[in-house]
């Protein structure tokens, strides 16, 4: 259970295992990283909701196809997000300050945040995300690459809690307005899962209501 709840929280986010000598198709290596981390943390730091559609695609190394879940996604500054999926199950996840609510299967579960190290992590690690500072968190090493129209942060665990969920986390962001296209959650037994966001709204009109349990 907490695999999956960690793997949710991970999304709004809006990590290498990869050498320095990784290369991606199609990108290339930002050649001024110190510049690029503060505009990327200004341009992030301004956006202050989304709104947005995601699809999830989940691959398992013991299966031979690809899981494809959707739902709707809501972020609002501060530390409020919102995940519902819609299909093929309905699961919902509110996490409002230091407090989680789940619904699943018709099961009502809270949880404070507070009382579990991993959560707190994880909710520092969003947080990050979300401001645009996840660049100079000590809970990762990260490389950046840049093609014509996104960003590629590739995010590499640092802390050993971290390295049993996952090997890498690759964050894909819009160049035009800093907000996260997708990200890919490598973990590492080589379960794979993707998630990309579609039709966002940034900074549009979004009430507490929408966070509340």
């Amino acid at each position: 259970m907490v695999n999956k709840i960690f793997f949710i929280l991970m999304v709004c986010c809006v990590c290498s295992f990869h050498s320095m000598a990784q290369t991606y198709p199609g990108y290339k290596v930002v050649g001024d990283l110190p510049a690029f981390k503060k505009t990327f943390a200004k341009a992030s730091g301004e956006i202050n909701s989304i709104a947005a559609d995601f699809v999830q695609e989940k691959t398992l190394v013991a299966l031979t196809e690809t899981i494809t879940s959707k739902g709707k996604l809501w972020f609002k500054r501060d530390n409020k997000v919102r995940m519902d999926y819609v299909s093929p199950f309905v699961y919902k996840m509110i996490m409002n300050g230091d407090k989680m609510f789940i619904l699943d299967d018709q099961k009502e579960t809270q949880v404070n945040v507070r009382s579990n190290k991993l959560f707190q992590q994880v909710n520092r690690i969003m947080i990050d995300c979300m401001q645009g500072t996840i660049l100079e968190s000590n809970d990762f090493t990260t490389q950046v690459f840049e093609n014509e129209s996104t960003y590629l942060l590739v995010l590499t665990p640092a802390s050993k809690n971290l390295k049993q969920f996952f090997q890498a986390i690759l964050l894909t962001v819009e160049k035009k307005d800093n907000s996260p296209r997708s990200i890919e959650l490598k973990e590492p037994g080589g379960d794979m899962t993707i998630i990309t966001l579609s039709n966002k709204t940034l900074n549009g009109p979004l009430k507490d209501e929408v966070f509340s349990f």
